[in-house]
C-alpha cells in the first residue's frame, strides 16, 4: 500500500485575511470553496498542483502564538536566495517576520520564517532537496 500526502488543514482566525496572505506570499490560489460564515472552507493550491496537494483553510479558528525557538512550521521552497531576502523584508515591514534570514547546514539551506494572520509560522527556504527548486 502506498499512501499519498494530499493536504494540510488549518483552522484560521480570519479566512479572508488568510486567503490574501497565502495568495500574496505563497502564490496559492483558491481551487475549491464551500460553506458560509464560520463554517466556510477554502482549498488553496500552487497553480497546476491542485490534484496533488492543497492547503485547506477552515474559518473561525483561534489566534496562535509561537515562541521564536519553536521550530513548528510548514514550508515553501523558492528558486533563489534573493527571494528569501525579499520575502523577509516584506514580512519585517508588515510586522510578520518570525525568523530573520539565516543559513543552516544541508539539507536545511537558507530560510526565513513569516507569521500568517493567525500566527502559524511559514518557512520560506532555498537550497533544500525538495520540490521543483530542489538543490540536490
Amino acid at each position: 500500500m502506498t499512501l499519498a500526502f494530499t493536504h494540510c488543514a488549518l483552522h484560521v482566525r480570519d479566512l479572508d485575511e488568510s486567503i490574501a496572505f497565502y495568495s500574496r506570499y505563497c502564490g496559492l490560489e483558491i481551487v475549491k470553496a464551500h460553506g458560509e460564515g464560520e463554517g466556510r472552507v477554502v482549498w488553496l493550491a500552487t497553480p497546476g498542483e491542485a490534484r496533488n496537494f492543497v492547503l485547506v483553510l477552515l474559518g473561525g479558528g483561534p489566534e496562535r502564538m509561537q515562541d521564536k525557538d519553536d521550530m513548528t512550521h510548514y514550508g515553501f521552497g523558492v528558486p533563489a536566495r534573493e527571494d528569501i531576502d525579499r520575502i523577509a523584508a516584506r514580512a519585517k515591514e508588515e510586522g510578520r517576520l518570525h525568523w530573520e534570514p539565516r543559513d543552516y547546514a544541508p539539507p536545511t539551506g537558507y530560510l526565513c520564517g513569516v507569521r500568517d494572520p493567525t500566527g502559524y509560522v511559514v518557512e520560506f527556504s532555498h537550497g533544500q532537496p525538495l520540490g521543483p527548486h530542489r538543490q540536490d
